[in-house]
């Protein structure tokens, strides 16, 4: 299974109870999905994966794969300990998803090798194509990078470090070995910011937490890079996605509360974060909607 486009990551709606809205993941799904991404990648970081328990995520799943309707793969969020990682991928493949998106181990500091066993173990109780998140604690060498690229249902590797130079080296390593398709991810919050460096060492496919609010801006900025407009990236650079970021990093979990925030003034009521997240103020919120309108005035 190869992608291709940009990957939607949508956010994980809740009800005035706290409870998951799942009318409002399948009307937030199928809305995304209409605008055309590569990939769904349901109940991830921006899906606030940490937050959900076994039962919730494994119909969420389940509604974004009848949401999708076969149009475009649809990847689950799985991760923390083996033990528990097992349980999610299960659930994951019973509410049909096409891959799984392997997120990090949780708190312990972890050797590479280690980190390989991790990956091998999780990988043997599944068939599903298995993304792995390099992120956090999950730090990866060239050489364990390829040990884990090796494993059969291994098919890419998602960057959330920004080393490029270890990056590069990595890719380098892992094409110099490997005999299966393979893909590179930049996973950076934000990664449009960042998008031009991974394109100079190899890596094309990058996930969009902008597509989930606002799949016109987060569309022309791709179709610009793909042409090589470099005059209209910079210009989605600087008068869109610099601001954002910018806004996103002055609280930490804005990366994810900003987005939710985002869908909310769009129309969808997603409801808010689940702690240890807090919802953007209003102060911050005026101010996201002012960054969107100027993305979209780059439209014209």
């Amino acid at each position: 299974m190869q992608l291709d486009g940009v990957l939607f990551f949508p956010v994980t709606p809740f009800d005035t109870d706290g409870n998951i809205a799942f009318d409002v993941l399948a009307e937030h799904v199928k809305h995304g999905v209409s605008a055309g991404p590569g990939a769904v990648f349901v109940a991830c970081g921006t899906g606030e994966f940490h937050a959900l328990e076994l039962g919730e995520f494994e119909r969420a799943v389940a509604v974004a794969v009848e949401a999708t309707g076969g149009r475009v793969p649809v990847f689950a969020g799985a991760g923390g300990s083996v033990a528990s990682t097992k349980q999610f991928v299960r659930a994951a493949e019973r509410a049909g998803a096409d891959g799984i998106l392997l997120l990090p181990p949780y708190l312990v500091t972890n050797p590479a090798a280690g980190l390989v066993r991790y990956v091998a173990e999780v990988a043997a109780a599944t068939e599903l194509p298995i993304i792995v998140y390099q992120r956090n604690n999950a730090r990866f060498t060239p050489e364990t990078a390829v040990e884990v690229a090796s494993i059969p249902n291994v098919v890419g590797l998602k960057d959330g470090l920004g080393d490029l130079d270890q990056m590069q080296r990595i890719v380098l390593s892992v094409r110099a070995v490997l005999d299966k398709p393979f893909q590179f991810f930049n996973g950076l919050p934000t990664a449009e910011m960042t998008q031009l460096a991974y394109r100079a060492i190899g890596v094309e496919l990058y996930s969009s937490a902008v597509f989930c609010f606002a799949p016109e801006i987060s569309l022309g900025f791709y179709q610009a890079l793909r042409s090589g407009d470099t005059a209209l990236v910079n210009r989605f650079l600087f008068e869109f996605y610099k601001p954002l970021v910018e806004l996103r990093d002055q609280v930490p979990g804005y990366a994810v509360a900003l987005v939710k925030a985002a869908v909310r003034a769009n129309g969808l009521e997603v409801g808010g974060v689940r702690p240890p997240l807090v919802d953007p103020s209003e102060e911050h919120v005026a101010a996201l909607e002012k960054i969107i309108a100027a993305g979209k005035a780059l439209l014209a």
